[in-house]
């Protein structure tokens, strides 16, 4: 211990840290923000950090070339020392990063933290969110499965739309006219070199601000902000009754992000990084490329937003909210901050969260979606192992009629449920239907024998409720 105090009064004295960085830990805040209310900034300031370590002692094995990217994962994941440990915690670090920054901004807008002086504060704050978002992004990338070859077409199509820059912002991205080599260089250099800088850049100027301005006093209803007279009275409330942020106020903090390194650990181990898809295949028609969670609202927007739309809302939409989100400090800089005295602000973050957790809902469902994975009807499902009825079952399975429709909770969602289809149509409606096709249906009319047409109206025939409970037809 003493050689310790030695080295550190020594260090100290040829670098003045303690004088430097002292007052900065030991600065004044008001009491009422020593509370566990206040620790989600920091907790994303931990996460971020994790990032950077677990993302640099990927990028010592990860190799950023389209041949060899997805096999050198496959190696970190499988062979390498903590690679799988170290890869999980890289992933759920993300989660926990765009999952805390989120709670961090709700956060912010429900206390109207925006307001004066705070408004480069929020400003800031928004940069950090968009620039979280794009690290997401790219990390998904980079991952070089079909998701992530996926991910970067859908990305590229939605620039493309933009006027008169579509196709620059969209060449930009990918690093060409096609996805290949030159789109994973330019996504892992925006991921582990310009992103991670701008974060640096971003971090450090929002934590400056939040020490020249102070943090914010929890809100009291009936006290609004007054431009003129705010400072004033923050600095007396800071002098008269402000405890020091180190250790007072900064414990809780320490403590929430041992607890948020210890969960991403344990998850980490327990589950591990996510299963890399299948190898990048544009050319692959029957992909089902389902983003990471965080990003599957986004998903879900864009697949249903109606087809006149498209243009419209996946350029305007991005940018209105971007704007909105930047210019709200200057929409409302004084007034009251109490979310009591603020019910509309309570509205629109529940509104805004109820919106993001249906369409994260209709997400992972992904109706609009032929689900390519799902698994043959059995001779126990379609009631027979022999005669017409069981071919036409082994032909809906066959010709990928399960891909869109359901029988008996089985198959996909994109096309109507056909488990009582009998009761609805008729032989003859069967057959029309088959042979020409209707909404997102091809037409199988080329392609079935005269056999396989007669089995599969069979067997469609055949699905009826009666035949569900075991009664016989005519009953």
């Amino acid at each position: 211990m003493n050689f310790l105090r030695s080295a550190w009064a020594w260090l100290d004295d040829r670098t003045g840290l303690s004088a430097a960085v002292g007052p900065i830990a030991k600065h004044a805040v008001p009491p009422n923000t020593a509370t566990w209310f206040y620790v989600f900034g920091s907790a994303t300031l931990f996460a971020f950090i994790l990032q950077v370590a677990t993302g640099v002692t990927l990028a010592f094995i990860y190799v950023p070339s389209a041949g060899e990217a997805y096999q050198s994962l496959q190696y970190i994941t499988n062979q390498t020392t903590f690679g799988r440990i170290v890869r999980g915690m890289h992933n759920w670090g993300a989660s926990a990063m765009m999952l805390l920054v989120g709670i961090h901004m709700i956060q912010v807008y429900l206390t109207a933290a925006y307001k004066f002086p705070r408004e480069m504060n929020w400003i800031t704050g928004v940069v950090l969110l968009a620039l979280t978002v794009v690290m997401g992004f790219t990390g998904q990338v980079i991952r070089w499965d079909q998701t992530a070859v996926w991910s970067a077409i859908v990305a590229s199509e939605q620039a493309a739309r933009v006027p008169l820059l579509g196709d620059w912002l969209a060449d930009f991205i990918i690093g060409g006219e096609t996805i290949g080599g030159a789109t994973l260089s330019r996504m892992f250099a925006y991921h582990v070199f310009i992103i991670p800088a701008l974060l640096f850049v971003f971090i450090g100027f929002h934590l400056y601000l939040v020490i020249r301005n102070g943090i914010s006093e929890f809100p009291k209803a009936g006290d609004p902000v007054d431009p003129a007279t705010y400072r004033e009275k923050y600095e007396n409330l800071v002098h008269t009754k402000g405890i020091p942020f180190w250790p007072d106020a900064a414990w809780k903090d320490m403590v929430f992000g041992f607890i948020v390194i210890t969960t991403i650990l344990v998850v980490a181990i327990v589950i591990g990084p996510p299963t890399l898809g299948p190898p990048p295949n544009p050319s692959d028609i029957d992909a089902l490329p389902v983003p990471d969670w965080y990003f599957v609202f986004y998903f879900a927007f864009l697949a249903l937003m109606p087809p006149a739309l498209e243009t419209y809302l996946m350029v305007l939409g991005p940018l209105i909210v971007g704007l909105l989100l930047f210019c709200l400090p200057f929409i409302s800089n004084r007034g009251e901050r109490s979310p009591l005295r603020r019910p509309w602000a309570v509205a629109i973050v529940a509104l805004v969260i109820l919106t993001i957790s249906g369409l994260w809902a209709i997400g992972i469902v992904s109706p609009w979606s032929p689900h390519f994975d799902a698994k043959p009807l059995t001779a126990e499902m379609i009631g027979t192992d022999s005669g017409p009825i069981y071919r036409g079952g082994m032909d809906f399975n066959d010709k990928g009629c399960l891909y869109c429709h359901q029988i008996d909770g089985h198959g996909g969602l994109r096309g109507p449920d056909l488990t009582y289809i009998g009761d609805r149509l008729s032989a003859n409606e069967l057959t029309w239907r088959i042979m020409n096709g209707g909404l997102n249906m091809p037409g199988f009319g080329g392609t079935l024998t005269n056999q396989e047409l007669s089995d599969l109206v069979a067997f469609l025939k055949s699905r009826t409720r009666k035949a569900a409970q075991g009664l016989p037809a005519g009953d």
